[in-house]
């Protein structure tokens, strides 16, 4: 017995437009609760950074503890354009790439661990579409939280800590202009290594059904980079780890700002993107769901 198909009739699948997936892509993200929360916080850590700055420099003059309060009001008090450079190198800590290790486990680990990975990669979506909408959206949340924390931060440093200028480690002051530039670098700077955080978490995330395997080894590694960072002994396999680029993101509040450890951290991060985007896409092109 054979099949037979009616005259005239044709199925074909048809490609959804790339624009369509990128737009139901941020929309489902965004309308996760955690999603709007994790926005939430960042909104809220720079105003808290600024009140809690303002409160232990305008405390009451002393020997003891209190002059090391008093140099710190020295430096902060009509100085409020650094909290957002400040606040943005204190979240590269361990909130801003949990942020973005939240948001690659759940594109990828969360749908499997629901389900919707299977529908997914049965769709009439390329693999790799697939997994380049899942990066463009990852990549669109994490750039948004961090504009947001720069944002906030400017706006709460003028208002609760005063001033419209930045006062550099160098000792030099940058008018607003310019310190609104190098804090613009500095957004630039943090979303690329939350980015090549993100995509090394999206390339654990191919191979387990789990987004808390996906949190715990990603901060795992980061906490780890972390210590091995700080042993002198190893400085030969510091400029291999992620997260020396962390710490040299504190040049561009220099005068004249040092470009060379910021280029190797923007050539560090790519490498990891470049490395964990790769094993993600080996591993999603032969997974079934």
């Amino acid at each position: 017995m054979t099949a037979t198909v009616a005259p005239g009739l044709v199925t074909t699948r048809t490609k959804a437009p790339v624009v369509r997936l990128l737009r139901a892509e941020l929309r489902f993200m965004l309308r996760r609760p955690r999603t709007m929360a994790a926005l939430g916080l960042v909104a809220l850590v720079p105003i808290i950074a600024g009140i809690g700055v303002s409160l232990a420099t305008n405390a009451p003059p002393g020997g003891g503890p209190d002059q090391a309060i008093e140099g710190i009001a020295a430096i902060i008090q009509g100085n409020g354009l650094i909290l957002p450079v400040f606040v943005l190198m204190l979240s590269m800590a361990m909130l801003l790439p949990l942020l973005g290790t939240m948001w690659s486990a759940d594109a990828i680990s969360g749908e499997a661990s629901v389900g919707g990975l299977r529908n997914l990669l049965l769709a009439p979506v390329g693999r790799a579409r697939l997994l380049g909408v899942k990066a463009f959206g990852i990549a669109v949340m994490c750039l948004v939280a961090v504009v947001i924390m720069a944002v906030v931060g400017v706006a709460a440093g003028m208002v609760i800590l005063g001033g419209d200028q930045m006062l550099t480690l160098s000792g030099s002051t940058l008018g607003f202009g310019p310190s609104l530039a190098r804090i613009a670098l500095l957004v630039g700077l943090v979303t690329i290594q939350v980015w090549a955080v993100a995509a090394i978490a999206l390339a654990i995330s191919t191979a387990t059904d789990h987004p808390l395997i996906v949190l715990s080894v990603t901060l795992g590694g980061l906490i780890l980079f972390t210590v091995l960072s700080a042993i002198p002994s190893l400085d030969w396999l510091h400029p291999v780890l992620l997260t020396t680029g962390f710490t040299d993101l504190g040049d561009v509040v220099r005068d004249p700002m040092p470009m060379d450890a910021i280029s190797d951290g923007i050539l560090r991060a790519a490498c990891y993107i470049l490395i964990g985007y790769s094993i993600a896409l080996g591993r999603l092109a032969t997974r079934d769901g």
